[in-house]
């Protein structure tokens, strides 16, 4: 299991379950080093919208999830949505 396994699989599974074109979402974790990682996710333009949300709301709650599951890991994560 590599470092951020859990972060990645949990912020796909989310995002997939929002999304309309699952089968389009991609998430890539990223080593930032010092216990960091960095959930970058790829999705279909019309997805984004419901990825982010209405200020934000969304896209707020998938990192607090995100965050939660580094805490498993011991570790500190991140998330960006990329288009």
């Amino acid at each position: 299991m590599s470092q951020g396994d859990i972060v990645g699989r949990v912020v796909e599974y989310v995002c997939k379950e929002i999304a309309e074109d699952a089968e389009a979402v991609t998430v890539e974790v990223i080593d930032d080093g010092d216990d960091r990682v960095v959930a970058e996710v790829h999705a279909a333009k019309p997805d984004m919208g419901r990825l982010i949300g209405r200020r934000g709301r969304v896209a707020r709650a998938i990192r607090t999830v995100a965050s939660v599951a580094a805490e498993e890991e011991g570790l500190n994560a991140q998330v960006e949505f990329l288009d």
